[in-house]
């Protein structure tokens, strides 16, 4: 599954893309649409996007999850080879706390990431800001064709800025297209 990015520039357009998606077969479960405008996308009954896809709550999770880890192997180690207790711990304590120090860690990065924008839609920051609505399509394999194929035929409108075979991972960089390709070149043939 590829996660295509198109940059709309209107609601009404981003409307009908949303329709003539689910034409050619996609569900609203796939189709997420980033905006400053919630409300309008609301009030069309445009599926928005969440919060795993507009802020960095995964990726900073990780990370502090993995920091966690590392500090509670390191207090582990200073606690059994400085022993400041004066009692023999069973090992399973030491597990427990390195558990509790990667929970923590993971706790902490979430809520570091709560206040991030996810680095992947920072390319499309100006863009939304600037009122254009950036559509993540999800298509299966198999679909892949039939929506290029609709997008080019009936939304010239809308800009094929991206494709991404990893979004689910937050650690794959994203590499926005320039919006002036040279004529026939198709980005969904390079993947």
């Amino acid at each position: 599954m590829k996660c295509l990015y198109y940059l709309a520039p209107t609601l009404d357009s981003t409307h009908v893309i949303s329709d003539d998606l689910h034409e050619v077969g996609v569900k609203d479960f796939f189709v997420h649409v980033i905006s400053r405008d919630e409300a309008g996308l609301q009030k069309q009954h445009i599926h928005s996007s969440n919060y795993l896809e507009t802020l960095d709550v995964v990726r900073d999770g990780v990370l502090g999850g993995i920091a966690g880890f590392l500090v509670g192997l390191v207090g582990v180690f200073l606690l059994d080879r400085f022993d400041p207790i004066g009692i023999e711990i069973p090992s399973f304590v030491y597990y427990i706390l390195v558990g509790v120090a990667t929970l923590f860690g993971a706790w902490e990065g979430g809520l570091i990431g709560i206040g991030i924008e996810n680095r992947k839609l920072a390319k499309f920051h100006d863009d939304i800001e600037a009122g254009k609505f950036l559509i993540l399509i999800y298509a299966l394999k198999e679909q892949e064709a039939a929506v290029d194929s609709m997008m080019r035929e009936r939304h010239p409108e809308a800009e094929l800025v991206a494709v991404d075979r990893h979004f689910i991972s937050p650690f794959h960089a994203l590499k926005r297209e320039p919006a002036t390709r040279p004529p026939g070149e198709r980005l969904l043939q390079k993947e």
